[in-house]
């Protein structure tokens, strides 16, 4: 199956996949940025169920109901808070986007929106994050599992131009939305 990728410049809430990924905290009861955006527009069930999982640790995944949301699932995963990169940052990035991807094609999650995880208030740069974040999906869509869509769902112009910028260094067809 040949997955189409598309970088859209937007807010992940409004995406309508069948998944949408969530940039949680260890907690998984919401925050600031993406986190606490999402648990607003899903309303008080998302809460109710993500307290009831008890966390994530970083680098991991976990999947609840959409509620609210148009995206029928919401795959929440820990990215890694910047530490200058020493602290194995780079591998617990991959790890959150490898996982969200497994995570999703084992719910028999078609369609997925991923967000820049790490680079808001985890301060992960995002000109080292990007790579990370493109290399780990490309990987992933190698071994051709049956996902349909891949969408970058970048919130500021800022992220989206690195996002265009490095699909295009890595010879990626995407389509621009």
């Amino acid at each position: 199956m040949a997955t189409q990728i598309f970088l859209i410049q937007g807010d992940i809430i409004a995406q309508d996949t069948d998944v949408i990924v969530n940039a949680a905290n260890i907690t998984l009861l919401g925050g600031g940025g993406v986190d606490g955006a999402i648990h607003k527009a899903a309303g008080p069930g998302l809460l109710q169920e993500c307290s009831m999982i008890g966390g994530c640790a970083t680098g991991e995944a976990v999947i609840t109901k959409g509620y609210n949301l148009k995206a029928k699932r919401v795959i929440h995963t820990v990215g890694p808070i910047w530490r200058g990169g020493y602290g194995d940052e780079a591998e617990s990035l991959a790890s959150c986007y490898r996982n969200a991807l497994r995570l999703a094609v084992s719910n028999g999650l078609k369609t997925i929106s991923l967000p820049a995880l790490s680079v808001g208030q985890y301060g992960f740069p995002i000109d080292q994050a990007t790579p990370i974040a493109v290399a780990t999906v490309m990987e992933f869509l190698a071994d051709d599992p049956p996902v349909s869509e891949i969408r970058f769902v970048c919130f500021t112009l800022n992220i989206a131009t690195v996002y265009e910028q490095e699909l295009q260094r890595r010879g990626i067809q995407y389509t621009k939305k």
